[in-house]
């Protein structure tokens, strides 16, 4: 089942469950996938796969974070638990984040696949990375530590 189908039988279970949180922020990764799909139309490219909609989520879930810090710094702790519960739904939807350890064995490996040996290889590293682990790891973490590893 790819993971459009999987969001949408989610929809419609919060839907027949009456969970009323659950179910707007379902519909709002549904809105955010739509307008992908519409802009990509625009472009001429049709239909979006799942490596795109894992990036969606992803960077629905940073969104979350930083708006969910705001709100604790700023005391409006009521809306930072609202995002907290967004990222969880949001999160059901994404494979499992690798481990420090996991993250440093596909950087090595994907420096070791291409032979990078300079910082001037960085780009080609984290193409790799993105291919393979996208929505796996958060990249803009993992970018200080290719750096690291190739400066």
């Amino acid at each position: 089942m790819d993971l459009r189908t999987r969001i949408n039988t989610a929809l419609k279970d919060a839907m027949k469950s009456k969970d009323s949180e659950r179910l707007s922020t379902l519909r709002l990764v549904n809105a955010a996938i739509k307008d992908r799909e519409i802009a990509q139309r625009g472009e001429g490219e049709e239909g979006i796969g799942d490596a795109e909609v894992l990036a969606i989520l992803g960077k629905m879930v940073k969104q979350r974070q930083e708006s969910a810090r705001a709100y604790e710094e700023g005391g409006r702790l009521e809306l930072a638990e609202k995002e907290l519960g967004e990222i969880k739904v949001i999160e059901e939807f994404l494979p499992r984040q690798l481990s420090t350890e996991e993250i440093e064995t596909a950087i090595g490996k994907a420096i070791e696949e291409i032979g990078a040996t300079s910082i001037r290889d960085m780009g080609k590293v984290m193409g790799i990375l993105k291919a393979k682990y996208t929505g796996q790891m958060d990249f803009a973490a993992v970018g200080p530590m290719v750096k690291d590893k190739l400066g």
